[in-house]
């Protein structure tokens, strides 16, 4: 009995110690750990840094740490203490890079979800040379005449390379990939012909499809896209249940509690629901998403394992 209480009496004080905590956080600066300077991830991380900064009472500090595609920067949260001091906001490659090869982190059991911040589709868009005006038509023509078509695709794992890759597999398509080193050679091989389409982010389009030196045909989102309101999806356009959007999460360490998760989700989401802040991620290429930890997590697991199923199908890995 008496040690039921001494334990009954424990678990108070620890319950009202990570109250208390929670209340005072944080008492110091907040690391927001990105990836890819100048790229969408640090342009997302400082607008979301600027406006956390307001909510919280202390400097959002980002910590730009380029190279390995998310790697550095996933390490350094997986090795940081679980006190909500630490934060990640980088795309996709957080899941996909540990899919296509063996990385020292685990996205499930390393990190723990707080808000999906925002979103990316792609634009699918073929030469003007391509004889076809929609995706049912380019389907046609590619069955018609197997590997003669090339999609240009820059680095494994990448949104062009998953776009594309699952566009073969539901279309039941063969596209040759030609690979990139950047978007920007693989715009260029595209206007002069060399290939004949590309996945490409509504930005880096958008200028030629305007000046009509590419026809853009669909859009690689669920629904239509505030980026490209024009736009039908591909999955409307004959390729049903398709999705190939690129994701960008905020992710702590595993172990942070769950109090301190729900006051950055909170907190975060604020910022992303500011009147102003819809037209800045927009600019940027990106649109807002929020939601809560439940629902970053579901994205996690259903995205897993999409991609797992469709990497092992088409042999695809590092």
């Amino acid at each position: 009995m008496c040690l039921r209480r001494a334990l009954s009496a424990l678990c108070l004080t620890l319950g009202v110690l990570t109250s208390a905590f929670a209340q005072n956080y944080p008492l110091r600066p907040v690391r927001l750990i990105t990836g890819d300077a100048g790229g969408t991830a640090d342009i997302t991380s400082r607008m979301i840094a600027r406006g956390l900064a307001g909510y919280l009472g202390q400097q959002v500090i980002v910590d730009n740490r380029a190279g390995g595609g998310g790697a550095i920067a996933a390490q350094m949260v997986t090795k940081a203490p679980s006190d909500g001091y630490t934060l990640v906001l980088y795309s996709s490659a957080l899941w996909i890079g540990p899919l296509l090869e063996d990385m020292p982190w685990d996205p499930v059991k390393d990190f723990a979800p707080v808000i999906l911040v925002a979103s990316a589709p792609t634009v699918l868009v073929v030469h003007p040379s391509v004889p076809v005006k929609s995706v049912r038509e380019l389907i046609a023509l590619a069955k018609a005449r197997p590997g003669a078509l090339n999609y240009a695709s820059g680095g494994l794992g990448g949104a062009p390379h998953l776009a594309g890759e699952l566009f073969k597999a539901k279309a039941g398509v063969n596209f040759v990939r030609v690979t990139y080193k950047g978007s920007g050679s693989a715009v260029a091989d595209l206007l002069s012909g060399y290939v004949q389409l590309t996945f490409g982010s509504a930005a880096s389009v958008a200028h030629y499809v305007k000046s009509q030196r590419v026809k853009a045909l669909a859009v690689t989102s669920a629904q239509p896209s505030a980026l490209t309101p024009d736009l039908p999806t591909i999955a409307a356009s004959g390729v049903p249940g398709y999705v190939a959007v690129g994701y960008y999460p905020m992710f702590v360490a595993a172990g942070t509690p769950v109090n301190l998760i729900n006051r950055l989700n909170q907190e975060t989401l604020r910022v992303i629901n500011m009147p102003e802040m819809k037209q800045q991620f927009l600019a940027a290429g990106v649109e807002p998403v929020g939601g809560t930890p439940g629902e970053l997590a579901s994205v996690l697991a259903s995205e897993i394992a999409m991609w797992g199923k469709l990497f092992s199908d088409a042999g695809i890995r590092k």
